[in-house]
C-alpha cells in the first residue's frame, strides 16, 4: 500500500491553513506583526525544498513546497500593499 495519500492529506491541511491565514491578512489593515524576514526565509526554504523534492522525484513534496512558496509570495505582496496603503512605511 502506498503511503502517498497521507502526504497528500497532510499537504491539503497545511495549504488550507495557510490560505486561511492569507485571507485573514488580506482583510486586516494592521500589518505590524508581519515580518518580511519570515516571508524571505520561507521563500528561500521552500525553493530549496522544491528543488530537493524534484531531485528525489517526490511529487507530494514538489506540489506542497510549490504551494508554500506561492503562499509566501502572496503574503509578502499583501503585507507590502497594506503597509503602503496604511502609510506604515518600510517593511520590518
Amino acid at each position: 500500500m502506498q503511503p502517498d495519500w497521507i502526504g497528500w492529506i497532510s499537504s491539503a491541511v497545511l495549504i488550507a491553513t495557510l490560505v486561511r491565514q492569507i485571507v485573514k491578512q488580506a482583510r486586516s489593515p494592521d500589518q505590524e506583526g508581519v515580518s518580511s524576514w519570515l516571508f524571505i526565509g520561507q521563500c528561500a526554504a521552500s525553493l530549496g525544498f522544491v528543488v530537493y523534492s524534484v531531485l528525489l522525484d517526490n511529487w507530494v513534496f514538489v506540489v506542497t513546497n510549490s504551494c508554500l512558496l506561492a503562499t509566501a509570495l502572496v503574503g509578502q505582496m499583501l503585507a507590502w500593499r497594506n503597509r503602503r496603503s496604511n502609510g506604515q512605511g518600510k517593511a520590518s
